[in-house]
């Protein structure tokens, strides 16, 4: 199986670029539609962007639930075949897809039933209110296709496949672009829908994304056989993925937990620092996104050479990912420090001139401040790809949860109560630098007891 073997024995480097390129465009194409997203939407209207605002952790609740669960089949996968255990390749892959289908149709209740409260306690105006519930009755109640298709991104990147999954995001994404502006305004043969309209468009864009990744995980690859005519639930194969998906996915719902903690607590000051907040997680994907897409590149050849118990190319994938991290972390805070006015006006209404004062008034030194965080950020990310990919999800989750709940939501908190809105932003930086002793601290004791002695029973068995 040559895609299983190139993970064992090809070139470093080129190895991990060439699995992560694709994963990095299509992430960056998807960060360049949420951004474009959000731009039509905060033109048709400011209470548009709170609404959209305020649905956003429970996009990212979906975002948990489906990377989650995809990052434990791709980490079970890859240890499978790095292990030479064919058939538990192909049923982790199987139990996958029946995975994404009760996920998709949890979140049609999450949609239709949770989410109205939910967005009721935030307390805003009654038609910030309104489209809120609009939009998260479509973008987070027909998750259904985003949930499969993200488990057939992840099902593919774990053979080595990055190809087919990057496809799926940039049609997804391109078919979103286009339908945007037609479905929000009303242009051509559309009515004016305004923040449904956007939902809209996502869900459609979604739907194609799905039907492209179905297409690569029953037709085109070769690596897995999945037959699901002839599935069969297996307990041991559910908690092996949830071994190392359960934190996963809790320190994803964690980021959902802090978005709405910190508008909890920003909106107390006044609706534009929530809607900056909002902003700054779209400009953010266009660094953070290529970090992740060299995470998906990275995690299967890690998963695949601690499977193999090689340990000279599990640190090798390590130091590489690490330090091409650090350099598009790097190139973000330059960017984020030198030009946060051009990034904010793309997110008002410049008729507004209100508005576009007191967004620049807020968010420049919310972006300049919370951008110092960027670094340490890459450290975090590619010591959880490593953690995730030698079974280790505790970990992530353990550097997560202290720095998105233990650390963010007290600092931010105290920040705002004695020294006003300003200070709040530099809770980001602060609970980044503690994360990242925590995180090292656990990846010295993971090497210290494990790690270090990888392919030394190889050798004593010889």
């Amino acid at each position: 199986m040559e895609q299983e073997n190139k993970m064992g024995s090809a070139r470093m480097g080129p190895l991990i670029f060439s699995m992560a390129l694709p994963a990095m465009i299509s992430m960056l194409i998807n960060a360049l539609y949420n951004i474009v997203d959000s731009i039509f939407v905060a033109q048709y209207s400011q209470s548009a962007l709170a609404a959209v605002s305020l649905v956003f952790p429970l996009q990212q609740l979906v975002i948990a639930i489906g990377v989650g669960t995809g990052v434990g089949v791709n980490s079970l996968i890859s240890r499978r075949l790095g292990e030479k255990r064919q058939l538990h390749a192909d049923s982790a892959a199987e139990h996958g897809i029946a995975l994404a289908v009760i996920g998709g149709l949890a979140f049609v209740v999450v949609g239709f039933v949770l989410a109205p409260p939910f967005l009721g306690a935030f307390g805003s105006a009654p038609d910030v209110y309104e489209q809120a519930v609009q939009y998260s009755q479509v973008a987070v109640g027909m998750s259904f296709f985003v949930m499969i298709s993200m488990m057939c991104e992840k099902i593919q990147q774990s053979t080595g496949n990055m190809i087919i999954p990057m496809c799926q995001g940039l049609t997804g994404a391109i078919i979103n672009i286009i339908l945007d502006p037609l479905m929000i305004f009303g242009i051509g043969p559309f009515p004016e829908m305004g923040v449904y309209g956007a939902a809209a468009a996502t869900v459609i864009g979604q739907v194609f994304g799905m039907l492209i990744g179905l297409w690569g995980v029953f037709i085109h690859q070769k690596v897995l056989r999945i037959k699901m005519r002839e599935f069969k639930w297996r307990l041991q194969t559910v908690k092996d993925i949830y071994r190392v998906g359960l934190p996963g996915i809790v320190m994803q719902s964690v980021v959902s937990v802090m978005t709405a903690g910190m508008n909890a607590i920003l909106i107390s000051f006044s609706q534009t620092a929530v809607n900056v907040l909002a902003v700054y997680f779209k400009l953010q994907t266009f660094v953070f996104m290529p970090v992740f897409g060299l995470n998906q590149g990275a995690l299967p050849v890690m998963g695949y050479n601690y499977g193999a118990r090689n340990k000279g190319r599990l640190f090798g994938a390590y130091k590489i990912a690490l330090t091409a991290a650090v350099v598009i972390m790097g190139l973000g805070l330059v960017v984020f420090q030198a030009i946060p006015e051009t990034m904010l006006m793309m997110f008002v209404d410049r008729t507004d001139a209100a508005a576009a004062r007191e967004m620049l008034e807020v968010g420049v030194p919310a972006l300049r401040i919370i951008s110092l965080s960027f670094i340490g950020a890459a450290f975090g990310i590619i010591n959880s790809t490593l953690f995730q990919a030698t079974a280790r999800g505790l970990n992530s989750l353990i550097v997560s949860v202290c720095r998105q709940l233990v650390i963010i939501l007290p600092a931010a908190w105290l920040l705002g109560r004695w020294f006003g809105l300003g200070a709040i932003w530099y809770s980001f930086p602060i609970a980044e630098i503690a994360a990242f002793f925590i995180s090292y601290a656990l990846l010295w004791k993971e090497y210290r007891t494990e790690l270090r002695f990888l392919g030394i029973e190889k050798e004593g068995k010889a």
